[in-house]
């Protein structure tokens, strides 16, 4: 039947005046039903809690608590729920440091920095929202090491980088919700190569030779990568203090070509 939004559209036509009053309110207040009862709903959108009955009911929920779960199903899986904008970011301020603690709390990133340090090459994949975190992670490796890709590039396809792939090779991936629907595929294709494979990710139960867990979940509409990012920074820091000699030099001779560029303030 679709998500709320959706049901509630398709329907309206034929709700009472008082029905679409509730539903007015609901639309505009969607991620807020994750935590409201129906006793609730019908206080602050000014109906009685028979019409919200009723209304959750033609909308396709039992009662109340289905329509909660629904509502953290769809935020679970990454969709935006619009929302006012909080006014104070106290909440958010606590939600960022309960998922850094998370990210962190009991992390090794030695296994994924020594797999990353010792490989011929590194092909960094990340689609969606997760390719930008792929990029900062390669701009990140770049810096400690050579031989760091990112894929896809704008326009192109995946297979032929992955076709590629021997025993000397890492894959890191990095897998947040809202996934393409192809990304278990991609997954597999490298779990079935000789390379070894990283995966950054929301979702452990996904498989890969070294998984790196970071939450992000938010109190807004939308997923925050603050701790992925810290990890990503932890984990290239990782990746040079591996071979720090020569990381070192790396980064002396990439100073000396932005020098002679002037590529840099």
């Amino acid at each position: 039947m679709g998500d709320l939004a959706a049901r509630i559209d398709a329907g309206y036509p034929d709700l009472s005046p008082q029905e679409q009053r509730a539903a007015d309110f609901m639309r505009d207040h969607i991620a807020d039903l994750a935590v409201y009862n129906s006793t609730e709903v019908a206080r602050l959108s000014g109906v009685s809690k028979a019409t919200v009955s009723r209304l959750y009911r033609r909308l396709g929920f039992e009662n109340a608590d289905a329509l909660r779960e629904h509502v953290r199903g769809l935020r679970a899986s990454g969709t935006p729920l619009a929302s006012d904008a909080p006014t104070s970011y106290t909440q958010h301020l606590d939600r960022e440091l309960t998922n850094l603690r998370s990210a962190l709390a009991g992390l090794d990133l030695t296994p994924a920095a020594s797999l990353i340090a010792r490989a011929r090459r590194v092909l960094v994949v990340g689609f969606r929202n997760s390719y930008p975190m792929a990029l900062h992670l390669r701009q990140q490796l770049a810096q400690a090491r050579d031989g760091v890709q990112l894929a896809p590039l704008p326009g192109q396809s995946i297979g032929e980088e992955l076709a590629a792939l021997g025993a000397d090779d890492v894959v890191v991936l990095v897998g947040f919700r809202r996934r393409p629907r192809g990304f278990s595929r991609v997954l597999a294709l490298v779990e079935s190569s000789e390379a070894r494979s990283v995966l950054l990710t929301d979702a452990p139960r996904l498989g890969a030779d070294v998984v790196i867990e970071c939450p992000v979940d938010s109190v807004t509409a939308f997923d925050s990568y603050a701790a992925a990012a810290s990890v990503i920074s932890l984990l290239a820091a990782g990746v040079l203090a591996a071979n720090l000699a020569a990381g070192r030099s790396r980064i002396a001779i990439i100073g000396d070509a932005y020098r002679e560029l002037d590529e840099l303030e």
